[in-house]
């Protein structure tokens, strides 16, 4: 792999992996909103790196649907929180925030594993935030966004622990 494919991949996971590091606190609808769609970026661009530099069919797929559901779970936050009149974490935001979490990715561990690993580990944090939202908050769009996203992101879970116990 190429010195600049592998600075990508380690920036992405970093990414990923540092955004969705965040607290398991309840959180203020703004809160939520953007520490929601800011994972749900890191995870759209972490998928769209290893659809790009992953050889196996069973990733690229799944990589397709993890990008068309979180996208679609974005938009549908975007809408939310211009119902709500909340802003949307813009993505430069999201760099920063993302380069001050690096953590290192291993050098020696296959592309694939690491991806599926962090898809594990980032989905079973993404379900727990959702169900949390789901249970404390008291605003009737957010409630319906946990519960109509958690589906998806539990498909999501299984896929990834098919596509770790394959690798």
């Amino acid at each position: 792999m190429s010195r600049m494919a592998t600075r990508l991949r380690n920036a992405s996971f970093a990414t990923l992996l540092g955004l969705f590091a965040s607290s398991a606190f309840a959180q203020s609808p703004a809160e939520f909103i953007n520490d929601a769609s800011a994972k749900g970026m890191a995870d759209i661009e972490a998928s769209r790196l290893a659809h790009q530099l992953s050889e196996s069919k069973q990733v690229k797929d799944y990589t397709i649907v993890v990008i068309n559901d979180r996208t679609t779970a974005n938009q549908h936050l975007a809408k939310i929180a211009k119902q709500l009149d909340l802003p949307v974490a813009p993505r430069e935001e999201v760099v920063d925030k993302a380069k001050a979490l690096m953590p290192e990715v291993k050098a020696d561990a296959s592309f694939d594993q690491a991806y599926a690993a962090s898809q594990v580990k980032t989905t079973q944090e993404a379900i727990e935030q959702l169900q949390q939202a789901a249970q404390t908050t008291d605003v009737p769009q957010i409630k319906a966004f946990a519960e109509e996203t958690l589906p998806k992101l539990q498909n999501h879970l299984q896929m990834a622990r098919a596509l770790q116990a394959s690798r």
